[in-house]
């Protein structure tokens, strides 16, 4: 990649007013609440009765994509601008999607670990999602050949916190009352609002990009190389590490799954609607390679449980 694309992907500029911010919030709070309804408080009782499969999930997700993630970055070098480096950290750093548990669904996967690890990787993300996008976000700018007009990453971990906390944790705790006091209602709202958290995020990736689609449309295809091959990465870390330590096929599937399908839509949020970014220089890059993830994993994801629904693999769990 020359430095003149490099410039002209981070020169891509996308603003909200309040209301577009505060709609988007709105609308990502209620998919998170479509990802609660799908667990129940004894969901997390199970987990410490059989707990191998849950933990490997966490570390994938948690620690290994994210570190993985930077090392991918420095590696891919001058290929990738800076910006686009820390969009890649703050996808890894982002909880799994909310619509890996239908993918796991449609590819046979363990459903009930796809639910544990979707519930606790998005509890958690309170705290590790600015975590981690602080410590290998800075790792990555202070290992990479970084111009000096890049200032060191310093992210507010308090507003990020606070946003998280809006965004995920009030949602979560009223997802699992409704799922806990009104369960015949949570049945009925959770695969609708699965279809609907696709629409909405395609749909708030166009509306975010309309008015520098020509930009976006020139360097998509750099933009497809890097988010191929970084999804690729988390796919392969989920079955590695499942392979690696002979779980149950059917929770390799999950693993894969989980750690191959990113929440990106948080990642888009925090980049949109909130001012942490607002002193960064032109940050184009985390951007694109944050909104083409997100339509990406959609693909990739249904290949890949279409793949596994296929393969009439039916290994006892």
């Amino acid at each position: 990649m020359t430095p003149q694309t490099a410039a002209a992907i981070d020169d891509i500029q996308v603003s909200l007013n309040a209301g577009g911010m505060n709609t988007i919030n709105i609308i990502l709070a209620f998919v998170m609440f479509g990802v609660a309804l799908g667990i129940k408080p004894q969901i997390f009782v199970d987990v410490f009765k059989k707990p191998k499969s849950v933990l490997l999930g966490m570390c994938c997700q948690l620690v290994l994509l994210p570190a993985v993630t930077c090392l991918l970055a420095i590696l891919l070098g001058n290929w990738i601008s800076p910006m686009m480096g820390l969009g890649m950290v703050l996808v890894a750093a982002c909880p799994g999607g909310n619509i890996s548990n239908f993918m796991s669904s449609l590819g046979k996967a363990n459903i009930e670990l796809s639910v544990s690890l979707t519930a606790i990787s998005t509890a958690l993300a309170i705290v590790m999602t600015p975590f981690n996008f602080w410590l290998w976000g800075t790792i990555y700018l202070h290992s990479a050949n970084v111009a000096s007009e890049v200032p060191t990453l310093v992210i507010p971990l308090w507003d990020v916190f606070k946003t998280i906390f809006i965004l995920l944790g009030i949602p979560l705790a009223a997802g699992i009352l409704t799922s806990r006091f009104l369960p015949k209602v949570a049945e009925a709202l959770k695969k609708p609002l699965q279809w609907i958290s696709i629409v909405f995020f395609v749909a708030m990736v166009v509306l975010s990009f309309a008015g520098n689609m020509d930009a976006f449309l020139r360097c998509v295809k750099y933009i497809f190389v890097v988010v191929l091959i970084h999804n690729l990465l988390a796919l392969g870390i989920g079955f590695g590490v499942g392979s690696a330590f002979k779980l149950p096929f059917a929770d390799r599937r999950t693993l894969t799954i989980e750690t191959g399908i990113q929440n990106s839509g948080l990642g888009l949020v925090l980049l949109l609607g909130t001012s942490i970014f607002a002193n960064f220089p032109p940050h184009g890059g985390m951007l694109v390679i944050t909104a083409w993830w997100g339509i990406w994993h959609i693909v990739s994801g249904l290949t890949v449980a279409t793949i596994f629904n296929r393969t009439g693999r039916n290994e006892a769990r």
